[in-house]
């Protein structure tokens, strides 16, 4: 780590005082915030829906510590929002996907994947404590560029499907997760310290710039210290599989109970352009059985 953030310190000085001037950039648009009902509560408890396809039933149980994503999955299959609107993106060996309204009754050439109920909602990301497993359920949004916030969309959710992951594969991710909140800290650090930078540069001081480095070397490593990943979770990809790649960038709100098998049935179908099922999968019915 230590010649990580000395490399970076040479790479990002010029960055450093540009950020240190920026107060912060501008929205893409603004967006709608989901609408809690009256009804939306935080309390911490596991809700149940089942989801009735053309493939057969997909049982899911979504996570009380995401109550917006849960209380808004629950709104939605309650209203029968769902019921009628197809998997609309299906990619084999990572995930289905569905949610769009303008599937319902969409035509062979239309382009889908773009409908929502008309709001977002905030992001409820716990990772590593859910992650992309085989199963696991998880919400759409649109791309970092015009959504920094990784709002997720109001309706558009996927289940992952993915592959097993060597052990060495994890390791480099377990290494990343651990050098992420170092480099963070260590980019904070440089604002702070920009104006002490720019002298010492304008100054040709290196012996100066090389002690600061140092400084915030062990001020780094002594503030942030080394993260690993969950046993449970290196079992869960180097066992049944998943999409790791995604962690910490989607909020993963659930989790499928039983009815893989339609998943897999879903995952396998034959797919055209954009990735849609040639032949339609729709949601007949959604139904609460716990909240």
């Amino acid at each position: 780590m230590k010649k990580i953030l000395s490399i970076l310190m040479t790479l990002m000085l010029t960055a450093a005082i540009a950020s240190a001037r920026d107060k912060g950039g501008a929205t893409a648009g603004e967006v709608k915030d989901v609408n809690v009902s009256d009804a939306m509560t935080t309390i911490k408890e596991d809700a149940i829906v089942e989801i009735v396809t053309t493939e057969g039933p997909i049982t899911v149980k979504l996570y009380g510590d995401t109550p917006l994503h849960r209380d808004n999955f629950i709104k939605l299959a309650e209203s029968g929002y769902y019921d009628g609107l197809l998997f609309h993106r299906v990619i084999k060996d990572f995930m289905v996907q569905a949610g769009d309204p303008s599937s319902r009754d969409a035509s062979a050439n239309a382009s889908l994947g773009s409908g929502d109920p008309g709001y977002t909602i905030p992001a409820e990301i716990h990772y590593p404590q859910h992650y992309h497993k085989y199963g696991a359920l998880a919400a759409a949004r649109t791309g970092d560029a015009v959504n920094p916030e990784r709002r997720s969309s109001g309706s558009q959710f996927y289940i992952v499907t993915g592959k097993k992951i060597p052990a060495a594969q994890l390791d480099v991710l377990e290494k990343r997760m651990s050098d992420a909140p170092k480099q963070q800290y260590w980019r904070e650090l440089m604002k702070t310290h920009a104006d002490e930078i720019r002298n010492l540069q304008m100054n040709n001081d290196r012996e100066g710039l090389e002690a600061l480095k140092q400084k915030l070397i062990a001020e780094t490593e002594a503030h942030v210290g080394d993260m690993s990943l969950p046993e449970q979770l290196k079992q869960d990809y180097t066992t049944i599989g998943g999409t790791p790649h995604l962690d910490g960038q989607y909020t993963v709100f659930g989790e499928v109970l039983s009815g893989m098998d339609t998943v897999e049935k879903i995952q396998n179908s034959e797919t055209g352009r954009n990735d849609r099922p040639v032949n339609d999968i729709k949601i007949l019915s959604t139904k609460v059985i716990k909240k």
